[in-house]
C-alpha cells in the first residue's frame, strides 16, 4: 500500500518544492504519460486531467507528517507549497523504493507556467487521437485559454522532450 506513497514521495524529494495544486496534478500526470510508474488514475476535469487518488495520497502524506503543505494567501486565492519533511526523507531511506531519476524533467516542468502544463497535460489526455484531432479537442475544451498555434507547437515540442527521457 505505501509503495505508491513512496513513489510519490520520491517525486517530492527530487522536486524539492512544488508550488500549486494544479501544477502538482499536471506534473505527475505528464511524468506518468512520459513513462514513469505512477499508479494514480486520472479523469478529465475543469483544468484538464485530475486525479482524486493523487489528492488523497498527498493529504495522507501530510497527515502522516511526511509532506509539508504550506498555505499562502496569493492575490485573492490560496496557493499551496509542498515539501518533503525530514520524517518523509527518513521513511524514504528506510523504504528502499527504487525510483528513477526524474529531476531533469521536473526542472523542465518547473520553469513552465501552470497554463502551459495544463495545455500539455490536456494534449496528452487525448493522445490516442491523431495530432490534428488532439489540437481540435484542446481548442474546444480549453477555448477560454486562447491557446495560439505557437502554444500548440511549443507543447508538441515539450511532449517530445519529455517522452525522449
Amino acid at each position: 500500500m505505501l509503495e505508491d506513497h513512496a513513489k510519490l514521495m520520491t517525486f517530492f524529494e527530487q522536486a524539492e518544492e512544488v508550488v500549486g495544486r494544479k501544477r502538482l496534478q499536471k506534473m505527475v500526470y505528464i511524468l506518468k504519460k512520459s513513462g514513469f510508474d505512477f499508479s494514480e488514475r486520472y479523469s478529465f476535469h475543469f483544468y484538464g486531467p485530475y486525479s482524486e487518488e493523487l489528492s488523497t495520497r498527498v493529504e495522507e502524506l501530510c497527515n502522516l507528517g511526511f509532506l509539508d503543505e504550506e498555505k499562502e494567501k496569493e492575490k485573492g486565492y490560496y496557493q499551496y507549497r509542498y515539501t518533503l519533511t525530514e520524517q518523509g526523507t527518513g521513511f524514504l531511506d528506510d523504504s528502499k523504493v527504487q525510483a528513477p531519476n526524474m529531476t531533469e524533467l521536473i526542472e523542465k516542468m518547473n520553469v513552465k507556467s501552470s497554463k502551459f502544463l495544463e495545455l500539455v497535460s490536456t494534449m496528452l489526455y487525448f493522445d490516442t487521437f491523431p495530432k490534428h484531432e488532439v489540437e481540435e479537442k484542446v481548442l474546444t475544451v480549453k477555448s477560454k485559454q486562447n491557446y495560439t498555434d505557437e502554444d500548440l507547437q511549443d507543447a508538441w515540442s515539450f511532449i517530445e522532450e519529455m517522452k525522449a527521457h
